[in-house]
């Protein structure tokens, strides 16, 4: 038995007696033709080593399948296990890992080698996951997430624009980032209120350090925490004016305003304060 001679996702779903668990923030991507454009714009193929997280049904899995990667696949969700299962007996390149995401040990599941995350993220913990990939101890050789269109516009977005914010320059302080895709919300099994969008991330050759990337969260937090306010006020409690003016930005400036270098500067500046 081959993939192709699979059940269909709906198929499978029905066969099961599955449904989409509101509290997991689950949505099912069963369009296989959403699938495949995102397995393509993952540029992954033979020989790859893949992470999926929240593979559910398998969509997505099957699709990354096809491309001759290796996929170890992270499900939360006891309920998909025999259905992934079906998917990975026909499958050799496919391996399941049953936990929490936010919990599973990346490195460990990589063994030291590159992999690759690609992903329809669950709505409720993928900003979380996002940034525990990307100031984590463990580095994806890339990214492909699909996430709520919202927040690809604050992972892409720069100074000025309306979603520009924390995560925002945390994403752009560690990787270059691009909207490659969106996704209707019909596209889902069931409908989610919004649409979706993909982003594709590439790590930076030159990552900030463990320590420089938390004082970068830090100040960020504090920034656009009361992001309109002058940065004079939202950074009083961790220098405030001569901080900032160490960091070579206006006082007077508020946190939508600054790039990302701009943050990074005022990282460097509490760094050395302390």
């Amino acid at each position: 038995m081959s993939l192709d001679n699979l059940p269909t996702l709906r198929e499978a779903l029905e066969s099961h007696g599955l449904w989409a668990k509101k509290a997991f923030g689950q949505h099912f991507l069963l369009d296989l033709n959403v699938t495949r454009k995102i397995a393509r714009l993952a540029q992954v193929g033979q020989g790859d080593h893949v992470i999926e997280v929240g593979p559910g049904p398998g969509g997505l899995t099957r699709a990354l399948l096809e491309t001759g990667a290796r996929v170890t696949a992270v499900e939360k969700d006891e309920r998909f296990r025999p259905l992934l299962q079906e998917v990975a007996d026909v499958a050799p390149n496919l391996s399941l890992v049953f936990g929490d995401a936010l919990k599973v040990d990346e490195a460990e599941i990589a063994a030291g080698a590159p992999a690759h995350l690609v992903s329809n993220l669950p709505y409720n913990v993928g900003t979380p996951l996002l940034i525990k990939w990307l100031t984590g101890p463990w580095t994806p050789a890339s990214l492909t997430l699909m996430f709520q269109r919202e927040v690809v516009d604050r992972i892409t977005e720069g100074p000025g624009e309306d979603a520009y914010g924390r995560l925002g320059v945390i994403v752009q302080a560690t990787c270059k980032a691009q909207r490659v895709l969106d996704a209707p919300a019909r596209a889902f099994t069931p409908p989610p209120k919004v649409d979706s969008a993909v982003v594709r991330l590439e790590p930076l050759a030159e990552r900030p350090s463990a320590e420089r990337l938390d004082a970068l969260q830090r100040i960020t937090a504090a920034a656009f925490g009361q992001r309109r306010k002058m940065l004079r006020s939202s950074l009083k409690v961790m220098g405030g004016e001569e901080l900032i003016t160490a960091a070579g930005l206006d006082p007077q400036a508020r946190a939508e305003v600054i790039p990302v270098d701009g943050f990074l500067a005022l990282a460097d500046a509490w760094l050395a304060r302390r």
